[in-house]
């Protein structure tokens, strides 16, 4: 099969599309024939050297995809040769094809196309890992985001308003998803109602700062941050479920749509990672396999 290579840590020139061995499945795993997968932020700094896969998974870049089933492992019940679906998975999305755990694996959402669904499992599990599930953002309460037009904004303010959360880019308000980092710190801390909840996604700006740590205990505040990527695959596994249960019946409904900016062939992930990096997107950057 054919992959996207890093043929070394650097720049977007980087990126080779070279003949490769085909991935071998597991017992518990289902082999996807890619139609498309998406860019992330993650994608740019394993490129730059700065994240690695973890062991254990692919070395080629990718954490998301969409696709039809081309084998199943002899454990695998739920799915079968020529079902569609888009999956999270640890690396391998600039590819033909990519061997993914069963239980990371979702159906695509009704009302959605088979490529267009490439742009939905990370940003969706981040989302609602973060938000939902451990800052519990509920009807009523007020959300805070930074870098609304990314992937990551424009379904995060889809899902918010979907559940009557009212959505600010303004102060005042419970929880704040941020992907910026250091210079926005001290802002959130003093945007954040009493018992406020900042989560933080990433470090666009930099990963050092200085803060007053009066706020935190003045009005009772919680900051967490997490990653996708790190997590272990019993936890994406349980996230997955709650994305399935929670996210696919809006999206279904039409509530929450993909955003995607722009597709680019498999062979040009270089411009397509010089896009994401100039930041003149909004919403997901696809590529079409």
């Amino acid at each position: 099969m054919k992959a996207v290579v890093i043929t070394r840590p650097g720049g977007p020139e980087v990126l080779k599309l070279e003949e490769v061995e085909d991935p071998q499945i597991k017992d518990d795993e289902i082999l996807i024939k890619i139609a498309a997968t998406a860019i992330n932020r993650a994608d740019t700094l394993q490129r730059q050297g700065e994240h690695p896969p973890h062991k254990g998974e692919s070395e080629y870049p990718g954490l998301e995809c969409s696709g039809t089933v081309e084998a199943v492992g002899k454990d695998v019940a739920r799915w079968k040769i020529g079902d569609q679906v888009c999956a999270l998975i640890g690396g391998g999305g600039y590819a033909e094809k990519v061997a993914v755990p069963t239980e990371q694996v979702l159906p695509i959402p009704s009302g959605v196309s088979l490529q267009d669904a490439a742009s939905f499992p990370e940003v969706a599990c981040t989302v609602w890992s973060t938000i939902f599930m451990t800052s519990k953002l509920s009807s009523g309460e007020t959300f805070l985001i930074h870098g609304g037009s990314s992937g990551i904004g424009t379904f995060a303010i889809q899902m918010a308003k979907c559940i009557g959360v009212k959505v600010f880019i303004t102060a005042g308000v419970d929880v704040i998803l941020d992907n910026i980092g250091g210079p926005y710190f001290q802002q959130n801390l003093d945007s954040l109602n009493v018992d406020g909840r900042l989560f933080v996604i990433g470090f666009m700006g930099g990963t050092v700062t200085q803060v007053n740590l009066g706020s935190l205990l003045a009005r009772r505040l919680t900051v967490q941050a997490a990653g996708m990527r790190g997590r272990s695959a019993k936890n994406k596994a349980q996230i997955v479920r709650e994305v399935e249960k929670n996210v696919w019946p809006a999206i279904a409904a039409g509530k929450v749509k993909p955003v995607v900016y722009k597709y680019f062939p498999l062979a040009e992930a270089a411009e397509a990672h010089q896009l994401m990096e100039s930041g003149k997107h909004i919403g997901k950057i696809l590529l079409a396999v």
